[in-house]
């Protein structure tokens, strides 16, 4: 999987907050250069004090020293992690709201067909999973790869420094566990993005089901449903299963892998003390050193897996950010000069379908004039194009051949925001938002007065039942306006 589409869509964001994530990166770096070099050092430092020599005057004061400059480091590298944490908090919760605003404006370009043969359930789950994963990817950088790392770079300069040896056992024990890790990382993405996809799958029958609920409970389908959308939890369930083992085989090598390390690690501290090449509080920081090893390795081992996901989410939501938008405004757009409405369709051809010639033809070299004023029915069978007209008209899509005007100007050379607002269009669905009356009404004019709104309403004869309401126009309708009766 090739992540850099992944990254060139999230950097701009991260761009957005360079001293916060500086801050971020160097608190942390200087929390764990307390936290995993200082600290311990100050700890074989005392061990070594302890084991090595009788009480003495000489002796308490260089323990008490050291126990002091202990204490100080803990306060301090304590210190640097909480400014982190709020730095981190402080940029994440601004770019996370970047993500999802970013997201909604890209997807928001797409064609009416792209709407149309979407999912819209499996739409909705890839923007959350695309914007989750931002977070988890981010997350996953500072924490597992950036923090983590340090503590690895630093144990093993320090061990080094204290013994050559047991530094050369853990750069060796280091360098095998990535590259194992590396090998199953690798089939874990394969997995992922299947599992992904079969979760888009579920999430985007279960949505259908319930837009569709009056037809299922109206035609009695519940079986028929349930087993549709059983057949897509069940490979779902197939398909995480199998991750899932996948990831447990991983884990099975790593463990021992880690086990191994400690017996041969520990052997060989033992071995070197029992010669006189180390001290006991070597030992001990031998032993600090090989748990906050296996501590790391393990974390970026299971959480490996949590960035292979999010990846593999993430590339959902990026693949259609890549797919070309079938209407484009003009790169130099005409002012829009519509004002009185008479239309002119010239020798148009129009087929349905992404690519020409392997869709659905509806018009062919079509030409129609409709004055300004005039009142025009369009009267055919179902599919005889009658609705894609209007939608042509909007530009919901474009035509293959031919031009329409309207008041003499071509619409493919002004913006769709220009032709649009210049068109009262009523779809042949009424669909409504999940918000009050007033703001449906003006949906299409934000700045209506209400007395404009109320003016609207009478002349649609909608005034007398929104006054039945008991919050009148404030009335919230429910998602596609399902508190209103059909005729409403």
């Amino acid at each position: 999987m090739d992540i850099r589409p992944i990254f060139k869509y999230y950097w701009p964001h991260l761009k957005k907050y360079k001293k916060s994530t500086f801050l971020v990166f160097a608190s942390y770096s200087l929390a764990v250069v307390g936290s995993g070099m200082v600290a311990p050092i100050l700890y074989k430092r005392i061990m070594d004090i302890v084991s090595g020599a009788e009480k003495s005057a000489v002796i308490s004061t260089a323990l008490i020293n050291t126990v002091l400059f202990l204490g100080g480091a803990l306060l301090l590298y304590n210190l640097f992690y909480r400014i982190a944490d709020y730095a981190m908090t402080h940029s994440q919760s601004h770019m996370l709201k970047n993500v999802a605003d970013d997201a909604f404006a890209r997807v928001e370009r797409h064609s009416y067909e792209f709407f149309s043969n979407t999912f819209t359930g499996t739409l909705v789950a890839k923007v959350r999973r695309y914007i989750n994963a931002f977070e988890t990817i981010q997350d996953q950088f500072v924490f597992t790869v950036w923090m983590n790392g340090l503590r690895l770079l630093f144990g093993l300069a320090v061990l080094s420094y204290f013994s050559l040896p047991l530094g050369i056992v853990l750069f060796i024990w280091l360098v095998l566990y990535v590259g194992i890790t590396a090998l199953f990382v690798k089939k874990k993405i394969e997995k992922d993005l299947l599992t992904a996809a079969a979760n888009s799958r579920t999430t985007g029958v279960l949505s259908d089901a319930i837009t569709n609920m009056l037809n299922i409970k109206m035609f009695a389908s519940h079986k028929r449903e349930l087993s549709y959308f059983t057949d897509a939890t069940e490979l779902e369930e197939k398909r995480r299963r199998d991750a899932g083992y996948f990831q447990n085989t991983q884990f099975l090598f790593q463990g021992y892998f880690i086990a191994l390390f400690e017996f041969v690690g520990m052997f060989a501290a033992a071995h070197l003390w029992l010669n006189g090449l180390i001290s006991a509080g070597t030992i001990i920081l031998m032993q600090i050193y090989i748990f906050t090893s296996f501590e790391v390795v393990w974390n970026i081992g299971r959480n490996s897996a949590k960035v292979m996901r999010a990846l593999a989410e993430a590339k959902e939501m990026v693949d259609i950010f890549e797919k070309p938008v079938a209407v484009k405004d003009p790169k130099n757009p005409e002012k829009c000069k519509i004002s009185k409405g008479e239309i002119e369709i010239e020798n148009i051809s129009f087929l349905y379908g992404e690519e020409e010639g392997k869709g659905t033809a509806v018009f062919k070299r079509l030409s129609l004039h409709i004055a300004s004023g005039e009142k025009v029915g369009l009267v055919g069978p179902s599919g005889a194009g009658k609705t894609t007209i209007t939608k042509l008209l909007l530009r919901f899509a474009d035509v293959q051949d031919g031009k329409i005007l309207i008041d003499g100007q071509d619409i493919s050379r002004i913006t769709q925001n220009d032709l649009r607002s210049r068109i009262a269009y009523v779809p042949q669905d009424p669909i409504l938002f999940h918000r009050t009356l007033r703001e449906n009404i003006s949906y299409a004019r934000t700045g209506a007065s209400k007395e404009e709104i109320i003016d609207a309403a009478k002349r649609s004869r909608a005034h007398e039942f929104i006054k039945g309401f008991l919050k009148g126009y404030d009335t919230y309708v429910g998602e596609r306006g399902i508190r209103l009766s059909g005729g409403e």
